[in-house]
């Protein structure tokens, strides 16, 4: 194994920092040494291992929704139920299945 001798200093968002920080740890993974497997990664890929797009949609976070949001959110549902604007749960996981290969 190669001795790490070099630095990287970088800035970011305190609350970004904080969050990955709890995950990682969560995980057992040193934010060293998952900055260090993440450039194994760019090796390896020849790029950024993973896409980086803008979404087409925005997801909701349902954590932050007031009641008031979440039940217009479900009354959306329900009108779409309604409607007839529903896809079976085959298709639906066969469209993300192609869409996230």
């Amino acid at each position: 194994m190669a001795t790490k001798s070099a630095n990287l200093y970088v800035r970011i968002e305190p609350e970004i920092k904080e969050q990955a920080e709890k995950i990682l740890a969560t995980l057992g993974i040193s934010a060293s040494n998952a900055i260090n497997m993440f450039y194994k990664q760019i090796i390896l890929h020849r790029g950024i291992p993973f896409d980086v797009k803008i979404p087409q949609d925005k997801l909701l976070d349902m954590s932050i929704l007031t009641d008031e949001q979440i039940n217009t959110e479900l009354e959306k549902g329900y009108k779409d139920v309604m409607n007839g604007r529903t896809k079976p749960a085959n298709q639906v996981f066969s469209d993300l299945r192609k869409e996230y290969k």
